[in-house]
């Protein structure tokens, strides 16, 4: 199975939206630091995940959620997850 996840930094109130086959190791990078775009952006707070069968439906996901689209997509179908 493939993952595209979003993240919610506390901190700036800004989305990290990534793709994984290993969702739970991932998360604990994440949240150790151990990834460069989001060691500066802690703590974070997994809001969205969504699964596939297929890598490259996956990909294709994520390409689209970190457009402007996207990005407008996430904030209308996650307003309570952002005001919490």
């Amino acid at each position: 199975m493939f993952y595209v996840y979003v993240l919610l930094s506390l901190r700036d109130k800004n989305f990290y939206i990534g793709s994984t086959s290993d969702l739970k190791r991932r998360l604990t990078e994440h949240k150790s630091g151990q990834v460069i775009s989001t060691k500066h952006r802690l703590p974070l707070r997994l809001i969205c995940c969504e699964m596939y069968i297929y890598k490259k439906e996956a990909l294709f996901r994520e390409k689209y959620l970190k457009s402007s689209d996207g990005h407008k997509d996430l904030r209308k179908r996650l307003t309570v997850s952002l005001n919490v």
